[in-house]
């Protein structure tokens, strides 16, 4: 498994015994960071929201007292089918195994919100967040352990 330095922001590869780590559960963007432009300063410079999800993903798990983590973008190797087909079918596993996870919605902003009732939430949206809306969120709810939810700003505003 390959996981990011929380700390160094560089892939280790691990095989056998996996460190604890924070998953990221998100919707992708018009420009993900991939595996292969992961060191390549350019990228980052030119599509600054996508190296900041990563950056950010790393500052919570650091937070969270986690050294690891992963990120489905960046951190499987796209380009080798082996590899993909792997993660694909190891990904169920993967959330299970996580200590935790982030997920991350970029187009809901919880601090407009009142906390004071449910209608609120509705009224915000949060039900038509993209993030509810794609294949992969069941497996994302069900499997981790703990699921701790953020907004755009990477506010915290809730758990599964």
């Amino acid at each position: 498994m390959r996981l990011i330095n929380a700390h160094t922001k560089h892939f280790e590869e691990f095989f056998g015994e996996i460190p604890p780590y924070a998953i990221l559960s998100h919707t992708w963007d018009d420009y993900e960071i991939s595996f292969r432009d992961f060191y390549s300063l350019h990228v980052h410079e030119e599509y600054p929201p996508a190296s900041q999800k990563i950056y950010d993903t790393c500052d919570r798990a650091l937070e969270d007292e986690l050294d690891y983590v992963w990120i489905d973008s960046c951190c499987i190797d796209k380009s080798s089918s082996a590899e993909l087909s792997e993660a694909i079918n190891s990904m169920y596993s993967w959330y299970s195994k996580a200590q935790v996870c982030y997920a991350f919605l970029n187009d809901y902003l919880a601090s407009d919100i009142s906390r004071s009732s449910v209608e609120t939430l509705v009224d915000f949206n949060l039900p038509e967040c993209r993030w509810f809306s794609r294949g992969w969120t069941l497996q994302e709810m069900l499997a981790p352990r703990d699921v701790h939810f953020y907004d755009k700003t990477w506010s915290y505003f809730g758990t599964r």
